[in-house]
């Protein structure tokens, strides 16, 4: 039976009489005040207000976008694609561009992941990857590609991105070329593509990129999870911009 005092709006953090295990308790726990180990009788040590990001209440800052989408290409993972969504919320990416087989944000393990960042972030589905960077790259942006390649540069030295720019979107949540730029010659905008889990960022989109940039990796694996490789990107790219 759960302690009165609990109640939706609160955790308890608990620990074991019998082994000694120290856990979080929320209502509808199923092993209630028991251990979830060894069944024994556990004791509150701490209780603290449970605040959730959907009861949260807060208004997106759209001031606070940055000059920047992410474009998914083939992702596979519609739980990648949910992470990717709330991770390009967190950093401010103004748009997110689902391409190729990649899980749309109606997917509902996309948005058990996102958290409701698919409703802050704008998203559109594209059939073609390609064609969509060239056209794109028509109106001026720029673009970079995460992928570990011959050309690809490390990240924390590739990072010189174009000057923030002002970029306001049409009324289909697409950024547009016929927008205010704060300096002649500046692009409108700057895309980063991330790629298929097993095959990465189609060779052909590669060949289109300003840029290239990978990931040093400091031990045995090879790379990381694509939603941990964006959120490392996005950090590098976005962290000298951020106004504190």
């Amino acid at each position: 039976m759960y302690n009165d005092l609990m109640t939706m709006n609160s955790y308890e953090i608990r620990t074991c009489n019998a082994c000694g295990l120290r856990y979080p308790l929320v209502e509808g726990h199923p092993f209630g005040t028991r251990c979830p180990v060894c069944m024994g009788e556990t004791r509150v040590v701490v209780r603290r207000e449970l605040i959730t990001e959907r009861s949260a209440s807060f208004a997106i800052k759209e001031e606070g976008r940055k000059n920047m989408a992410v474009l998914l290409d083939n992702i596979r993972s519609a739980w990648n694609v949910g992470s990717i969504l709330r991770s390009a919320d967190g950093f401010g990416f103004a748009h997110a561009y689902l391409c190729g087989i990649t899980p749309t944000a109606d997917n509902e393990a996309v948005t058990k992941t996102s958290l409701g960042a698919e409703d802050s972030v704008p998203w559109s589905c594209h059939k073609d990857a390609v064609k969509l960077v060239k056209g794109l790259k028509g109106e001026g942006w720029n673009v970079y590609g995460l992928e570990v390649d011959a050309r690809a540069i490390p990240l924390e030295t590739g990072g010189s991105l174009a000057p923030p720019v002002i970029c306001l979107a049409n009324q289909a949540g697409v950024p547009s070329k016929k927008q205010e730029q704060t300096s002649v010659g500046h692009p409108v905008f700057q895309i980063l593509i991330v790629g298929n889990e097993v095959t990465g960022v189609d060779p052909d989109l590669l060949d289109l990129c300003d840029q290239i940039l990978y990931i040093p990796m400091r031990g045995q694996k090879k790379s990381f999870n694509v939603a941990i490789a964006f959120s490392i990107a996005a950090y590098a790219l976005t962290a000298e911009k951020v106004e504190t």
